[in-house]
């Protein structure tokens, strides 16, 4: 386990901390065990050599336990490593005591440098400290008596034992309180970061809310806009209608044939401007509070956002497939939006494919209770890495200036208000469909 990742448990978190201060306490173990050589040379300078090389011996041993922490075996047998390289400066020093004074030797003040050192800096369990002290304890008894003189002073012997005992006692008080102390950091830890991970959960739904009220914001300014225009564009067009239907009736008309084709093209265009302004009023006069769920033909609401989008639309054969009854339940104002937004993208994806026959398929089935309605398009599709994130707020691959990549994320809070939920397959490169579903009035 790499010692960088987040511990998921007290476990991994105990293997992180005792991978980091073993490797931290070899280091200053073996700078210890090296600087000794003073103290030979200052008590025993008889023994300086034999010393010398039994603290070389000692450290390469310990360099090479540190080494190996950095490979496999190391990585998966730390706590076993450990144990084997803080009895080492114990053994060692435990024959320096055999050679020299027993139970008079000044190295014993190193073994309970050791006992102390290692209860403080490695995070052992209260066993392991017990046995670690135990060891230490033990392995000074038997220098001193197995040693050709044997023990010679056996008050001084009972009084340096007590002594160590003294620190083994706070080896394993250490022990104790620093487990507890850990196991009780790791949970506020891991409840800081559950915190954290909460927090920026909200921040993300935020980050959403704000999208969508930036959205709504702007189409009750368009709203607010068209309602006020439509009015007056509505009622010329419907004089100017008049009129010139009233002008194909009178018989010059009738008689001059490019007259009559020029007033056929006008009353054309004056229904599309009707049909537009009647599309834009379902916007236009839609008041908030007011109850939105409510049955409407969705066959209605498909060709209206059609009209709308028609521009984006311009060369791309639209193809429409709906079963006989189209009736839902919902925001047909909301629903059209949505359907404009995915005709938009669909328009945008086969200008970017350059496609020499660009399609689009909107197709209805019913599905139980509810209507399922899928847009295809034959374009460029999304790329793998892009799929999972399209309904992000603010999430965009257009260029900077085309889109502030709110629509699908706006979209998708409509679907999901009408108890449904708005999903994207693609294969990049080939199609792209977006799937959403509206219940069915009550029969």
């Amino acid at each position: 386990m790499n010692a960088t990742t987040r511990p998921l448990t007290f476990e991994e978190a105990e293997y992180q901390h005792l991978l980091f201060y073993s490797r931290v306490t070899c280091i200053v173990a073996i700078v210890l065990v090296m600087a000794g050589v003073g103290l030979d040379a200052t008590f025993y300078p008889s023994e300086v050599v034999p010393f010398a090389v039994a603290r070389v011996v000692v450290s390469a041993l310990i360099g090479l336990t540190l080494w190996s922490y950095g490979r496999p075996y190391g990585e998966t047998h730390v706590r076993l490593l450990t144990h084997f390289w803080i009895a080492l400066p114990q053994l060692m020093i435990a024959w320096m005591i055999f050679r020299t004074d027993g139970e008079g030797s000044i190295y014993f003040v190193g073994l309970t440098f050791a006992i102390s050192g290692i209860g403080i800096f490695l995070p052992l369990s209260m066993r392991e400290a017990l046995g670690f002290s135990a060891f230490t304890l033990g392995v000074y008894l038997l220098a001193c008596i197995f040693r050709d003189q044997g023990v010679r002073d056996w008050a001084t012997l009972l009084g340096r034992l007590i002594f160590m005992l003294f620190y083994a006692v706070i080896a394993v008080t250490i022990a104790v309180y620093s487990s507890v102390w850990r196991r009780r950091t790791f949970e506020l830890q891991t409840e800081v970061q559950a915190q954290k991970d909460e927090l920026i959960e909200q921040n993300r739904a935020l980050a959403e809310v704000k999208g969508q009220l930036i959205q709504r914001e702007k189409m009750a300014a368009i709203g607010t806009l068209s309602a006020g225009l439509l009015h007056e564009l509505n009622n010329p067009v419907n004089y100017s209608l008049m009129a010139v239907n009233m002008g194909l009736s009178v018989p010059a008309a009738q008689g001059d044939p490019m007259l009559k084709e020029s007033l056929e093209d006008a009353r054309e265009g004056l229904t599309r401007v009707q049909n537009i302004v009647s599309d834009l009023k379902t916007f236009a006069y839609q008041k908030p509070g007011e109850d939105t769920m409510r049955p409407f033909l969705l066959e209605h609401a498909i060709r209206s956002a059609v009209r709308l989008d028609g521009y984006d639309l311009k060369g791309i054969d639209v193809v429409i497939t709906l079963p006989q009854d189209t009736h839902v339940m919902g925001d047909e104002p909301a629903i059209i939006g949505v359907l404009i937004n995915l005709l938009s993208n669909a328009a945008l994806a086969l200008q970017k494919a350059g496609r020499a026959a660009p399609r689009i398929e909107v197709r209805a089935q019913e599905s139980g209770d509810r209507l399922r309605l899928s847009v295809r398009d034959n374009g460029c599709g999304i790329e793998p890495e892009n799929l999972g994130r399209v309904f992000e707020p603010f999430f965009t691959t257009r260029d900077v200036g085309a889109g502030l990549g709110l629509g699908l994320s706006v979209s998708y809070g409509i679907v999901q208000r009408h108890g449904g939920t708005l999903s994207v397959d693609s294969v990049a490169g080939e199609w792209t469909e977006f799937t959403f579903d509206l219940p069915r009035p009550a029969p």
